[in-house]
């Protein structure tokens, strides 16, 4: 083992508790604990969330140790999720993490969930090449979706970001109005890809400058499928391929019309996306295409750091660790924090 140091990181913003090992950028474990139980929701409940977070926490950081072959005396510091997310998660986390870091009198370090999605392309193996500064980041998760300016790791700038609901949200809501299982947005994409995009076509909310609004568009669909099935009870069911296309289709066009904005504003050609709904492959595959078309540079990281992952706060935490940037015990995790 080289004398880099190993930074464990945590992560329990939401629903699922992760944690990882890093050691100069590679990432030597990287273990995470869905939760099943809020599916028969439709939605993740908090209180059901911190209390999944408190019976996986211990597990999920020994079999990261494990798998990493690392015993926790040979961490050099313990990075964790300060926000944005549910609190009650938040402090699962950040508890587990001042806890661990005074037992080994090792520093703690705080990250910022949204810059820990953006830091993910600086894994070793995220992407064949990393992004150089300055670029532009697309994020869009369940939870936000926002067009970040990158100028350096810890140096971001918000230039426009969802006034109403995130992207992910807007996938879940159509989903549930479609009678799909939680989480949609997976279900959507496998369902679109043998449907028809250009089916069914839903306005798109005219928003200024860079910012995005989902709420108009699930509003839209809402009452397209209600007027629908009044006319024809089997109308989802005989036209679900085509609904989940064109809904795909529809969302992924807004975002693709703002990010080719922001290109244009920053003259900035150099483009990421993160966030778990960077998973979609309609996503990927537009912006692939814009590659060719407009001349980007795209970036487009694994499967695994997408969604909400402790690789990603791991790389952070050893970003601010080569910059001596440590937290104090006094931390408060924070449900609102901006990036």
């Amino acid at each position: 083992m080289s004398s880099f140091p190993i930074i464990l990181g945590i992560e329990s913003s939401c629903d699922d508790t992760a944690a990882a090992l890093i050691q100069n950028r590679k990432i030597l474990s990287n273990v995470i604990a869905n939760q099943k139980i809020h599916q028969s929701y439709g939605g993740v409940v908090p209180e059901l969330a911190s209390r999944a977070h408190q019976q996986n926490i211990v597990p999920v950081v020994n079999e990261a140790l494990k798998q990493a072959g690392i015993d926790r005396n040979q961490l050099s510091a313990i990075a964790f999720t300060r926000g944005p997310g549910l609190m009650g998660s938040l402090l699962v986390g950040s508890s587990f993490a001042k806890s661990l870091s005074m037992a080994l009198n090792i520093p703690l370090i705080e990250i910022n969930h949204m810059q820990g999605h953006i830091l993910a392309h600086f894994i070793e193996d995220a992407n064949e090449n990393s992004p150089e500064f300055p670029f532009l980041c697309l994020t869009v998760s369940g939870g936000h979706t926002q067009i970040v300016k990158v100028s350096d790791y810890f140096e971001m700038e918000v230039l426009g970001e969802t006034i109403d609901d995130a992207a992910g949200e807007a996938f879940d809501k159509a989903g549930k109005i479609l009678g799909l299982d939680y989480p949609a947005g997976p279900i959507i994409d496998k369902l679109a890809k043998e449907g028809n995009p250009e089916k069914f076509k839903f306005s798109k909310p005219k928003v200024d400058e860079l910012n995005f609004s989902f709420s108009g568009l699930k509003t839209a669909i809402l009452y397209f499928i209600q007027k629908e099935t009044q006319k024809n009870p089997n109308f989802i069911q005989e036209n679900l391929n085509d609904l989940c296309a064109s809904i795909q289709k529809t969302i992924v066009d807004i975002l693709m019309e703002k990010l080719t904005l922001a290109v244009k504003k920053t003259a900035i050609s150099q483009v990421a996306i993160a966030g778990g709904v960077s998973a979609n492959s309609e996503i990927r595959n537009r912006l692939k295409q814009m590659e060719t078309e407009k001349n980007w540079k795209v970036f487009i990281p694994k499967f695994e750091y997408t969604t909400d992952n402790a690789a990603m706060i791991a790389m952070a935490g050893q970003l601010k660790f080569e910059q001596n940037e440590f937290a104090e015990i006094t931390s408060k995790s924070v449900a609102k924090y901006l990036i």
